[in-house]
């Protein structure tokens, strides 16, 4: 996971520049490390780089690395006056943008915002996605909803849950959409958003390994037509709170895991598939429907579904989202 701002400079002047950053937005600044090394560190482990100094440094250090725009981090480059703010790479899902006009504020001079949706005051749907906290699937699909509006027309957007607000200009709901908000896997050539709603119940038996959670998980997904992006949370029964495999499985996702007791579990509200087996070991008749449920709060969607030793089922949260897409 990324975090934080690493700041690099070339000048005295701009040194005192960056430190006046590094203070002020919670960052580091490169002291002896080799620039191609604190580059490709940083480039890596950071939410964003800053390069007080010429652009044409920054864009020379930074192009090993480039892979896309939904995975690279925020890239600025800051004359040593402060004066121009560029965000160089990842305007949007990277949040250069809103980081150059924080910048902006610091300094007292311009961020030079070039992304044309910003220019024209555009609804910029991976800005949308990502104050809604949607996975963007297909990045590369972006321009061709933005070259839409930027001609004038309007776009569609698929969306079954509810979004609050007003809609903005050249943006309407409907069906099919050249934006999808889907956690299913389809065939569709709209830019599918990812709602990250789901939560995983989970149930194994002792001694089952990362591994064959991680096939079995797949093989669950691709059956059942889920994208594992949807997922973000984990839950199961108290009794496997020790379960090596499981808690490294989830871990490798980067799910956090909850854990229920049996008396929990048995409170959870609904309809679910008992097993007189389940009950007499764990003391309930169903550990990953009821799991799934408790942790979400919503409603299951996938019912208990078994793989080699493992079960595992589906609930949804219950989300409202909104229109709001622009920073602040």
């Amino acid at each position: 996971m990324r975090e934080g701002i690493a700041l690099t400079v070339f000048t005295p002047r701009g040194k005192a520049l960056a430190e006046r950053l590094a203070a002020e937005l919670g960052g580091t600044v490169r002291k002896d490390e080799a620039l191609a090394d604190w580059t490709q560190t940083a480039f890596k482990h950071r939410e964003a780089l800053i390069f007080v100094g010429a652009a044409g440094i920054a864009v020379r250090s930074i192009a090993p690395y480039i892979k896309s725009k939904a995975t690279d981090p925020a890239v600025l480059c800051v004359d040593e006056t402060g004066r121009w703010v560029i965000p160089l790479l990842s305007g949007h899902l990277g949040g250069a943008n809103a980081l150059a006009l924080r910048v902006a504020a610091i300094t007292g001079g311009e961020a030079v915002i070039t992304t044309a949706t910003d220019l024209n005051g555009l609804f910029a749907v991976d800005l949308w996605a990502k104050k809604q906290g949607m996975i963007v699937l297909q990045p590369e699909r972006i321009k061709q909803v933005s070259a839409k509006l930027l001609r004038g027309e309007d776009i569609v957007v698929d969306c079954s849950y509810p979004v609050t607000g007003s809609i903005p200009e050249h943006v309407r709901l409907g069906s099919p959409g050249d934006v999808l908000v889907s956690n299913r896997r389809t065939e569709s050539d709209a830019l599918q958003l990812v709602p990250r709603v789901l939560t995983l119940g989970i149930g194994c038996k002792r001694g089952t390994s990362s591994e064959a959670l991680n096939e079995a998980f797949k093989t669950f997904c691709t059956e059942r037509g889920i994208l594992p992006e949807a997922f973000t949370s984990a839950a199961s029964i108290d009794l496997k709170r020790d379960e090596a495999g499981l808690l490294a499985f989830c871990k490798a996702h980067g799910w956090p895991l909850h854990f229920y007791s049996a008396e929990e579990l048995r409170g959870a509200e609904g309809v679910f598939t008992a097993s007189a087996f389940v009950k007499s070991v764990t003391g309930v008749d169903n550990v990953c429907e009821r799991a799934a449920v408790l942790d979400a709060g919503g409603r299951l969607i996938e019912k208990k579904y078994a793989c080699g030793g493992v079960t595992f089922a589906t609930a949804e949260c219950y989300v409202n989202y909104d229109w709001s897409w622009q920073d602040g």
